[in-house]
């Protein structure tokens, strides 16, 4: 801490001075260190849920599953998302962003490991379920996280580029995938202890990232959050140059935090807390609905399963351009329009690739299908936060992705019964179906490109 905030003679810095600090900022090295810090944890969590969809074609062959029993595998994840997205948002808003953020790296990364171990089917389900509470409570406090830290004016683009993260990390999956798993009986054992890595890297970053100044100055902790911000002051710019912005929704007011799940459907945030809910259900159905089984659906049209991993590791690769263009449309479009075009694209490319013959057409479908739906989960996870005051944020954004985690739990197992009413087509219009209702309700979502966080 610098003298000067130390001093008892200091004036003492409010909420709305940090902010507006904040929001002047250039980007600095000290806003890459959160990013990428941010990121590697991001890239890590899409490793473990990627890793899944690989393991459940090995263990379907090994194990001699049925589709039922392999859809539970990879349900059994998201139920416990469902409940970590919850539970961390209200967490992160008590206790803070940093700590949650290391503490649920710690407790899916070691159950992860642990899954390696898995003798049977009943333990691999109760190991999932335990990697997707710290999961689940990661994604949505990671984003609050870095969009508290960001300045306003980059701070959708900023949020994409985490959700980049994602990409690498399922790439990552995609190459252990393809690898490591056929090359032993064993193979999706290795996949598994792999995923142990973000166990140790908890352990950095819980010490190495700072806590999220507008969270302090929010909690009565001004002198810490103006030691955080000068911080960012002090650092080296890497990109534009400081500028001022008029403080938007800084007023004292009460904390909204203490209402919980009451102030989401208040008066002010009912529309755009059931907006967010749609978005978050639809996306989370027809994506996880598609790629946690798209290697298995490629097995059993007949390819091969080195075949059938290198078409996904393919199509995962087309994810990086779909976050870039998003990263730019989003400061130049806004929000509302990206995440709707982009949820428009991702249906026309699910119709496209359910009733794709051949493989060209097939391996150009899924990454039209990855290039779209990855650039609109990255304009989600900007959107998401923004609609929520300071006090609210991570609650607001952890029960929008915690009802999102429902539809997780319920496409895995509504895959086999929809394949065998119709097929792959069938399959892929009724997650067409999902985006599209998806699109229409991101327009009743808030739009702050631009604008200062409301720090309530």
């Amino acid at each position: 801490m610098t003298d000067a905030a130390a001093s008892p003679s200091a004036p003492t810095p409010t909420g709305t001075d940090v902010a507006e600090r904040l929001d002047a900022l250039p980007f600095t090295r000290r806003h890459l260190r959160v990013l990428t810090g941010s990121g590697l944890g991001w890239a890590l969590d899409a490793m473990d849920v990627g890793l899944v969809s690989f393991v459940l074609t090995a263990l379907i062959a090994q194990w001699s599953l049925t589709g039922e029993q392999a859809s539970w595998i990879a349900s059994a994840g998201f139920i416990g998302m469902a409940v970590g997205a919850s539970l961390g948002g209200l967490l992160a808003d008590r206790f803070g962003r940093r700590s949650v953020f290391a503490v649920t790296l710690l407790v899916y990364g070691l159950a992860t490991g642990a899954s390696a171990l898995a003798g049977g089917l009943a333990a691999l389900i109760a190991l999932r379920v335990i990697v997707g509470l710290g999961l689940g409570a990661e994604l949505p406090v990671a984003s609050t996280y870095v969009s508290e830290v960001a300045p306003a004016r980059m701070r959708g683009r900023l949020i994409v580029i985490l959700e980049a993260f994602w990409a690498l990390g399922w790439t990552a999956a995609a190459l252990i995938g393809f690898f490591v798993i056929p090359a032993s009986a064993d193979g999706w054992r290795w996949a598994f202890a792999l995923g142990a890595i973000p166990a140790i890297y908890a352990l950095i970053v819980r010490w190495s990232l700072p806590e999220s100044p507008r969270w302090l100055a929010r909690r009565g902790r001004h002198r810490e959050a103006d030691a955080v911000t000068r911080a960012f002051e002090s650092s080296p710019a890497l990109q534009g140059t400081p500028r001022r912005h008029a403080p938007v929704g800084s007023a004292a007011g009460a904390q909204l935090a203490d209402r919980g799940l009451r102030a989401l459907w208040s008066g002010e945030f009912r529309v755009r807390t059931g907006a967010l809910w749609i978005v978050w259900f639809c996306v989370n159905f027809s994506y996880y609905g598609a790629f946690i089984w798209m290697p298995t659906i490629l097995f059993a049209q007949g390819y091969g399963l080195v075949k059938s991993f290198g078409f996904t590791l393919i199509i995962t690769l087309a994810q990086l351009p779909g976050y870039a263009v998003a990263a730019w449309l989003i400061e130049v479009w806004g929000r509302r329009v990206t995440l709707s075009v982009f949820l428009a694209g991702s249906a026309l490319a699910a119709i496209a690739f359910g009733t794709a013959t051949g493989e060209g057409m097939i391996i150009a479908a899924g990454m039209a299908l990855s290039f779209f739906n990855l650039g609109a989960w990255g304009a989600l996870y900007a959107v998401t936060p923004e609609n929520y005051p300071t006090s609210l944020r991570a609650t607001g954004a952890g029960w929008a992705a915690g009802v999102g985690r429902i539809a997780s739990i319920v496409a895995p197992l509504s895959v086999p019964p929809l394949l065998a009413a119709g097929g792959a087509p069938l399959l892929f219009i009724v997650f067409a179906t999902f985006f599209v209702l998806a699109a229409a309700a991101a327009w009743a979502l808030a739009d702050h490109r631009g604008a200062a966080l409301d720090d309530r």
